[in-house]
């Protein structure tokens, strides 16, 4: 990208940043809970339309697309957001400002690298840092490409923006059925994916996997005036928390890109559950964060290990462990059954398509630096499933998402508008190395 193209983008973001932040005000003022996307949705869709996409479009299960052709044949870019978000909690720990009121003042906020805060304009409500300022910097940079594009500008590829559902859940539900069922159907396909979920203007390169374990421990009923005629399920299952927690918690690998695996007791549970019964079955949801190399099988099987050897040792305690199941229903009733896990994965900074991406980002004047999520986003179906590119890019910031102090830079929004664009230049216009499948 020449230095004068580069310019004029940064000017463009510039431009737009009335439209953007206004955007993204009206985004963070739809409500959005996961399964409640549609007011959202036709949101998207206007502002697609607005800005000059080529096409947009919403699929059966209530995902939302827009294309923004170039003038040559290319690679299709996705650059990708969920629509939904967590609920906003308890009003009264927002510090005085309105979960969906999207309200902007200058307010103290972290630096980049959360060496210190300073002073600067922020948008604060719900789904400010997870995903809708990202959504709009997304949406908007398809704008900047169409506009350039009006202007005389060429370039290859197609920017493809979606707009997912139920990502919250994390199930990869609306993803995959976008891939797996929409793009088909379209005749649409795509060469890599960038998501918009909160980096704080760096390059996220991967991250953890997620599996959500049931074990069930087993006991007999009795009377609780008479606990010695049952069997305490609760009992039974300290020996096994214990040993989750003493014994494979510490044993788990690391990675030395994405760091530990871990595991979490999050949920204890129990049958009947009333005052004068000893319970026959304890539930206990385990969290259990997975680095590359490791399965849903492989952490039921060390769970099963633990179940077995305090069988062996102890005649009267039964468990199993499975993993969890969801019944996900989007606003447009599409249901889908689903497994409650989601793979890791990570691409290396050497990989072509970082490069290029990092080659725009600097050819605009912005310092590249890289990271990777603690928590987990839908590159577990892009790239841990269909292992295309995958990397993230966006204005949020990680450490505000589903808290009270939810809220967003508008800085930030401004320099990710041509960002985002910047990435597409440069990766579109990459050669077909930067979208080979990944591994690890």
């Amino acid at each position: 990208m020449n230095t004068e193209l580069a310019k004029k983008m940064n000017e463009m973001a510039v431009e737009m940043k009335s439209g953007v932040i206004a955007f993204t005000q009206k985004l963070v003022q739809t409500p959005s809970i996961s399964g409640e996307e549609g007011a959202l949705s036709d949101l998207l869709l206007a502002e697609m339309e607005k800005l000059g996409y080529d096409e947009y479009f919403r699929d059966d299960q209530g995902n939302i697309v827009g294309l923004v052709k170039g003038t040559e044949e290319g690679p299709t870019i996705m650059f990708n957001s969920h629509m939904d978000h967590v609920s906003p909690g308890d009003s009264a720990n927002w510090e005085g400002y309105d979960p969906y009121g999207a309200q902007i003042d200058v307010c103290d906020v972290d630096k980049q690298d959360k060496d210190g805060t300073e002073k600067t304009e922020c948008i604060h409500g719900r789904a400010a840092s997870d995903v809708k300022a990202g959504e709009a910097a997304q949406i908007y940079a398809g704008g900047l490409l169409a506009k350039l594009k009006k202007e005389g500008v060429g370039f290859k590829g197609t920017y493809m923006f979606t707009g997912v559902v139920q990502e919250e859940p994390a199930e990869m539900v609306g993803m995959t059925h976008l891939i797996d069922k929409t793009f088909p159907a379209k005749g649409l396909t795509y060469d890599a994916m960038v998501s918009s979920e909160a980096t704080s203007l760096k390059v996220y390169l991967g991250h953890r996997g997620r599996v959500e374990m049931l074990v069930t421990v087993y006991g007999r009923t009795s009377h609780g005036s008479a606990p010695w005629l049952g069997i305490n399920s609760i009992y039974k299952a300290m020996p096994l928390i214990q040993k989750i927690k003493d014994q494979l918690y510490p044993s788990l690998p690391e990675d030395p890109q994405l760091g530990k695996a871990s595991i979490s007791l999050n949920i204890i549970e129990c049958s009947p559950g009333a005052l004068s019964i000893v319970p026959d079955q304890t539930f206990l949801s385990l969290d259990r964060r997975m680095i590359p190399g490791e399965t849903p099988a492989t952490c039921v099987a060390e769970i099963q290990a633990i179940i077995d050897e305090l069988a062996a040792s102890d005649p009267e305690f039964k468990a199993d462990v499975v993993v969890k199941t969801a019944v996900e229903k989007s606003y447009t009733g599409m249901e889908y059954e689903v497994e409650k896990n989601m793979y890791p994965w990570k691409i290396t900074q050497e990989h072509p398509f970082v490069t290029a991406a990092a080659a725009g980002l600097a050819s605009l004047g912005q310092e590249v630096k890289y990271g990777r999520w603690d928590f987990g986003t839908d590159g577990s179906k892009t790239a841990g499933f269909d292992h295309k590119p995958t990397i993230g890019y966006s204005p949020m910031q990680e450490q505000y998402a589903h808290t009270p102090f939810d809220k967003v830079r508008t800085d930030f929004i401004v320099k990710s508008v041509a960002g985002n664009a910047a990435i597409f230049l440069k990766t579109a216009e990459a050669g077909p190395e930067a979208f080979e499948k990944i591994s690890w």
